[in-house]
């Protein structure tokens, strides 16, 4: 697979809130649009577009507090959720598209996979394209993938991808036409291992991540919202707890980075993890979170180098 032909530019990164702010149940700001891809629960075809920004430049004070907030070292290279963060209001819009046939409100993120050739830095001048694939049948819905190319366009126009993120979202209950919806690979058993740590997550972990990633996803910011959202209360961003995650791990310049969620982070939280090895072993460095009393998985994520 690979970007569709029709690229559209756009001149300015979109704007999360404003995205959000069309596309939250009627019980926070109004009604999900009324197109007829979210009256059924039938999933049609992907939009064959893929959208570009350009000249996207990372702001210091922004990187400061990321990497304070997710204890990742104090560097001008960029952290991989960091550019994450950065580009995401492409990906954002991108899914917000009347033609895109999944709701975007209630979508999960399952995993997230990056992988890059070298690191981004803060002299870095970002340029991405991003576009979505591999709409696919999941035994509780429908699986898509959301892919980003990100260049360093000091690299020049023909400038190779430093960096790729692909986040695979879910949607319950909206299911491709003539798909067998009993597809979907079944959970396996978790059994906690002995923690190599401990994270304490306050009340307010959703909101300060919001305020350094510009994620402003009602779900995470206060658990009034969350429970208008169907959640028990806010849950931490996943890119939150990976990154995090991340941060426990010394990396190498080129490396690969696949996280899977689990169960979500009811905040307040306390969360077990532990850390394996390292980028260079056979079988990379492994980092698992979970609750230490109910033993519900959170996450698990693997860095190999290379």
């Amino acid at each position: 697979m690979g970007a569709p032909d029709r690229v559209e530019d756009l001149a300015v990164l979109p704007s999360l809130a404003g995205i959000y702010a069309r596309q939250v149940p009627s019980a926070l700001v109004g009604a999900l649009p009324a197109g007829p891809l979210r009256r059924d629960r039938t999933v049609g075809s992907l939009p064959g577009v893929a959208y570009r920004a350009s000249g996207v430049r990372p702001d210091a004070a922004r990187l400061t507090d990321f990497a304070h907030l997710t204890r990742a070292p104090g560097s001008d290279v960029l952290p991989a959720g960091f550019v994450h963060a950065t580009v995401f209001p492409v990906a954002m819009a991108l899914m917000a598209r009347n033609d895109f046939p999944l709701p975007l409100a209630g979508l999960v993120h399952l995993r997230n996979r990056w992988t890059q050739r070298r690191p981004l830095t803060l002299a870095s001048v970002l340029g991405v394209t991003t576009w979505a694939e591999d709409l696919r049948p999941h035994r509780s819905g429908t699986l898509v993938d959301v892919v980003s190319e990100i260049r360093d366009e000091r690299d020049g126009a023909d400038g190779a991808a430093v960096a790729v993120d692909r986040s695979t979202y879910l949607a319950r209950g909206r299911f491709l036409s003539g798909s067998d919806r009993a597809e979907g690979a079944d959970r396996t058993a978790f059994t906690p291992p002995v923690p190599t740590g401990r994270w304490r997550l306050g009340a307010d972990a959703g909101r300060r991540f919001a305020e350094v990633s510009g994620d402003w996803n009602p779900i995470h910011i206060s658990a009034p919202t969350a429970r208008l959202l169907g959640m028990k209360g806010a849950i931490a961003h996943g890119m939150y707890t990976a990154s995090r995650g991340l941060a426990t791990i010394r990396l190498p310049e080129a490396y690969a980075w696949d996280v899977s969620f689990a169960a979500p982070v009811v905040l307040p939280a306390t969360v077990a993890i532990r850390v394996d090895g390292t980028p260079q072993d056979a079988d990379g460095a492994r980092f698992t979170g979970w609750d230490p009393r109910s033993g519900r998985l959170h996450l698990t994520a693997t860095v190999t180098a290379g």
